[in-house]
């Protein structure tokens, strides 16, 4: 998968994140399908997921939007790997899914062999060249 464009509308979770750039989906052994398939090994623990207030794949219909745990999780994100769920939330809000995973595959591509770069490791899933 990693070699291909694996950037897709379904492979964006309900939390923001793009499963194309999870290294779950990435890897080569029992790998994740993303929060939509029925193979997706994060969204069985996944509260977020799992929230009774979100309406379609990334409308949260409740007033403490963001809650909690996504604030958390946005704040793990931005401070271990350079990317925010609340923007990813807020781009979709504000321009589309297709705009968005448009801006995904233009940042998530590896410049030297067009694999996909793991957003957990900062490096390129194809040809391990390191996120710039």
């Amino acid at each position: 998968m990693a070699g291909k464009n694996p950037f897709r509308t379904t492979l964006v979770a309900p939390c923001g994140m793009d499963c194309a750039i999870c290294m779950a989906f990435l890897r080569e052994k029992n790998r994740c399908g993303g929060c939509y398939s029925a193979n997706c090994s994060c969204r069985r623990h996944c509260t977020i997921a799992a929230c009774e207030h979100i309406r379609g794949r990334y409308r949260h219909g409740c007033g403490s939007f963001p809650c909690r745990r996504l604030k958390q999780l946005d704040k793990r994100y931005r401070a271990k790997y350079r990317m925010s769920m609340l923007d990813n939330l807020a781009a979709i809000r504000e321009h589309g899914i297709r705009a968005f995973v448009r801006s995904e595959r233009e940042r998530w591509t590896c410049t030297a062999c067009g694999g996909t770069i793991n957003v957990h490791r900062h490096h390129c899933s194809s040809c391990g060249k390191e996120d710039e």
